[in-house]
């Protein structure tokens, strides 16, 4: 997913028309409409004076009045009293609001994860045509955290007759203070209460069936057992099945399966509220099994979602996961999510398959995520660093060793280059000539056909291997070629690198690839040009590659570009006799900018806010400032995530990046815009543009400007090849003090033959013959199993535009943490020890809040994980420290990095402390220090 959104929240709210009647969770009813003494055990109420006979004592009218009618008075044009209990009963008056009730506090008589049973025989009278609704809620209060409110239940009553409002609740944990109450009926309308009953069943099949028997999924009636309890459909219906389809489909655990039917878009499905059961800051883990029924659909995508309401802001959905699903077999759809702030509801569903095409559920868990211990690092015995695993690679025996892939011939030819190409000499250090030999490849029927070799057991798990050979092409070629090292992993297609060829010479290819799961089968074999076009083939080097000798280079090249001597001289009185005074200098902050993303969401958790201002001091919005974001229907404008956002980051002094004003890739995203005829679509541009740069003029230091555009044509394609440029123009025009960016990725790892570095650099100086003031290069670097020449490589080509270049999304992922922590810090070495580089912004850092798994630095519930230690590790180790004394001429000098510097001596006569700040320099630094 390169440069795609990394926030699972999305507003959505013009796909999803969420109206009252669909968030209300369907209860129903639990036991006969008999009279509600009769209803649930009495023993075990847990609600106080829940039958009015002592007055209104324990109950409390919500910002209305209230009284009770004694069972002496009778109901006396009250509703009928058929299913009443025939005792007192209470009247809720003087309601202006239809949240005005009666309530009581029930904090302390609730068990955390124990499952409730309510019941309350309710009435209305007064000024009412018909019916209203009369609900059942919970009132969920914890300091510092924002009210949320949990539905129970619901019923419709007239005036005509008494109804039972019923319903179930279960919570993992209890609040500080919770609070049971009736609401609902339109102002004006007097409710009546007969009696309250909310029990706690201590063994009943539907406990057992609900709760899971005793696990903590906070899902109630998982597997249907209690019928469609607590399950409702989200703007579909939802029916109760022991088989379907003549009985070809029957449930794969339990008795029963649920199916929601009636879909007419993708988001309907089956939903469960799931508020006050589920706990901000807690990672869970989802699992579900599913499958998909009718309309002639054989496979399709069901996804969990999560439907988040925050008062104050827009509703969200949050992705949890997806599965492809069939009409053949149950399958089992897994993920993880977490809440970073307290929202006032909470619904979990499940959608996705096409309209008309139902959804059957046979299970929902939802549970506090197990920890799982990290795997240990790999211990690789004998790596063999710089050792080539192809056999035969100079061709000293003819082509042995090597096979046709496919109905292709293979010879020896004569003629190729003699040295190694440059990335793998780079790694090796050694400059042995290669024999000049190549492989000859013809008769070529597919793009396919090469020459290949098994290296199954040449491969070991965990390292990283690079690649890199001469290639050539024949003649008779229709346009530029790609050819490409690919490796059949298990029959798997993985990438060795790439390289374009328009002409007939010999060319570099170069790449990487590592192996984490244990293999069968591993081919390697090269492939690209088109059907009738030769390829030659020589010095096929790959190796495993000696990461710590790269390292301790890169620290040698930090150190003369990211460092300055300073010179601390001291003067004034007393200084004369400052000769072998201690000096203690400690440096407080490294300026290299080092930053990440961020969503709005992940501000309302302070643990993740604190991480964030605490190890970085640039920061960037993974959705917040994008196009699709900010006007999700035309003219509808919402920048109120972005500027919670800005507001933070000015509060901590960090610096941001607008990502970005355009998208070339993404643009279809917004349905508004493809309804635009041309004119009008370039008025929106410039209403985009006018309407971001004025709003955050000198509050974003860098926009990247029209992300993409190496892999996306939108824009130009609609408008004419004038509005690049043109969009970097006026950017310019309203926010002069802003850098603006061209954005990329796949520029630094050989993968991808439109965004090389050659294809990028004629892109940056085709748009400044245009007029675009470029100011800066974007690298995403969303990477995998990273070499160091292979990315500087690219670095030094782009260096020679003279543009600052930044890695603006940079992420890496292994399974194991050591290993991802060791691809982190290759990329940031990399970039601190090249001149050219700027900045890097990592593309998040906490888990389920990144856009690629295994990527993450921080647990999902805050622990720092062995990939963030070693990204702290390397923060620690720029950070430039240094005692001495003060040397004969009243001097102490030091070599240090960038950045700001505290100062600490004491004289005979006080304490002396001094800040200041080492800038970039040629020259030594002076800094005086008067005492």
């Amino acid at each position: 997913m390169k440069g795609l959104p990394i926030c699972c929240f999305i507003s959505r709210q013009h796909k999803h028309p969420f109206k009252r009647s669909e968030e209300t969770m369907e209860n129903p009813q639990l036991t006969s409409n008999n009279g509600c003494s009769e209803n649930l055990n009495q023993a075990a109420n847990i609600i106080v004076n829940h039958d009015f006979s002592n007055g209104l004592h324990s109950w409390h009218t919500n910002c209305c009045n209230g009284f009770v009618v004694s069972a002496e008075c009778g109901d006396r044009g009250k509703p009928s009293s058929s299913s009443r209990s025939g005792g007192n009963y209470a009247v809720v008056t003087n309601r202006t609001k239809c949240w005005q009730g009666l309530e009581q506090d029930i904090t302390s008589r609730v068990l955390p994860g124990s499952r409730y049973l309510v019941s309350a025989c309710v009435g209305v009278s007064g000024p009412l045509s018909g019916s209203t609704d009369v609900l059942a809620t919970l009132k969920l209060e914890n300091h510092g955290s924002a009210t949320s409110y949990m539905l129970i239940g619901k019923t419709s009553v007239s005036k005509e007759k008494w109804e039972i409002v019923e319903g179930t609740f279960s919570l993992l944990a209890v609040p500080e203070r919770l609070v049971f109450y009736l609401e609902g009926p339109s102002p004006g309308v007097e409710l009546l209460i007969d009696s309250v009953v909310i029990s706690c069943p201590s063994s009943s099949k539907s406990e057992s069936a609900s709760i899971g028997a005793g696990d903590d999924n906070i899902i109630i009636n998982p597997k249907f057992e209690d019928g469609l309890n607590n399950w409702s459909g989200r703007g579909c219906k939802v029916a109760l099945h022991d088989s379907m389809a003549d009985g070809k489909i029957v449930p794969q655990s339990g008795k029963a399966f649920a199916s929601a039917t009636e879909r007419t878009q993708n988001w309907n499905g089956i939903q469960q509220e799931i508020t006050g059961r589920v706990q901000r800051k807690l990672a869970y883990s989802v699992a579900a099994v599913v499958r998909i029924f009718g309309n002639n659909v054989t496979t399709a995508t069901v996804q969990a979602t999560l439907w988040v309401q925050t008062p104050g802001r827009n509703d969200q959905y949050v992705g949890i996961a997806n599965v492809q699903a069939t009409d053949k077999d149950w399958v089992q759809l897994q993920g993880k999510f977490l809440l970073n702030g307290s929202p006032s509801r909470v619904v979990i569903y499940l959608e996705g398959p096409p309209p008309g095409t139902d959804l059957l559920v046979n299970s929902l868990v939802v549970k506090h995520a197990e920890k799982i211990p990290p795997p240990p690092a790999p211990v690789i015995e004998n790596p063999d660093f710089g050792a080539n695993i192809i056999t035969n690679s100079q061709l000293d025996d003819s082509t042995n060793g090597w096979f046709p892939l496919g109905n292709c011939n293979l010879s020896v030819g004569s003629g190729s280059p003699h040295i190694l190409p440059p990335m793998a000499r780079a790694s090796l250090g050694v400059h042995e000539p290669l024999s000049g030999r190549y492989i000859h490849v013809k008769n070529r029927t597919q793009t396919w056909m090469g020459p290949a070799q098994m290296i199954t057991d040449k491969v070991k798990l965990f390292l990283t291997y690079q690649v890199s050979a001469w290639v050539r092409i024949g003649s008779g070629a229709n346009g530029p070629q790609n050819v490409n090292v690919a490796l059949g992993v298990d029959n798997q297609w993985v990438n060795g690198g790439q390289v374009e060829i328009n002409d007939d010479r010999w060319h570099e290819i170069g790449g990487s690839f590592r192996i984490e799961k244990q293999p069968s089968k591993v081919m390697v074999y090269i492939q690209g040009p088109g059907a009738g076009v030769d390829l030659m083939v020589a010095g096929v080097q790959i190796f495993p590659v000696n990461r710590e000798a790269r390292f301790k280079y890169l620290r040698h090249q930090a150190d003369k570009i990211r460092k300055r001597d300073i010179v601390l001289k001291f003067s004034g009185a007393g200084s004369s006799g400052l000769s072998g005074t201690n000096v203690k200098v400690v440096q407080t902050q490294n300026s290299f900018p080092i930053g990440s993303c961020m969503s709005r969401t992940n501000i309302d958790n302070e643990d993740f806010v604190n991480f964030f201002v605490k190890n970085f001091n640039w920061a960037v919005f993974g959705n917040e400032l994008k196009w699709y974001w900010t006007e999700p229907q035309q003219g509808n404008l919402n920048y109120k995530d972005a500027d919670d956002m800005v507001a933070l980051c000015q509060k901590h002094n960090i610096e941001t990046r607008g990502h970005c004003i355009f998208w070339e890739v993404q643009a279809t995203v917004q349905q508004w815009i493809q309804a635009l005829n041309k004119d009008d679509l370039m008025k929106a541009v410039q209403n985009r543009l006018t309407n971001l740069l004025t709003r955050y003029k000198g509050k974003f230091k860098h926009y990247d400007v029209n992300n993409e555009m190496l892999h996306g044509s939108y824009y130009q394609d609609r408008l004419g090849k004038d509005i690049r440029a043109n969009m970097f123009k006026t950017a310019n025009q309203l926010d002069p003090s802003a850098t603006l960016f061209v954005n990329d990725y796949h520029v630094e790892d050989g993968c991808d033959t439109r965004s090389c570095p050659e294809r990028y650099i004629e892109h940056i100086l085709d748009l400044q013959e245009q007029g675009a003031p470029v100011g800066g290069i974007g690298i995403q670097g969303h990477i995998d199993n990273p070499v160091g020449p292979v990315v500087c490589t690219a670095l030094d080509k782009l260096g020679i535009l003279g543009l600052p270049i930044w890695f603006t999304e940079l992420d890496v992922s292994s399974i194991n943490e050591h290993v991802r922590g060791e691809d982190l810090e290759v990329m940031l070495r990399e970039a601190f020890a090249h001149p050219a580089v700027e900045g890097v912004m990592l593309w998040g850092f906490w888990e389920l809040f990144m856009s690629r798994d295994n990527a993450h630095l921080v647990n999902a519930e805050g622990e720092v994980n062995e990939t963030g230690k070693r990204f702290l590790a390397l923060k620690h180790e720029w950070l430039s420290h240094a005692r001495g004394q003060v040397d004969v001429k009243g001097q102490f000098n030091f070599r240090g990095f960038h950045g700001k510097y505290a100062m600490e001596i004491d004289t005979p006569s006080k304490k002396i402390v001094k800040t200041f700040v080492v800038d970039k320099g040629d020259t030594p630094l002076v800094v005086p220090v008067e005492l």
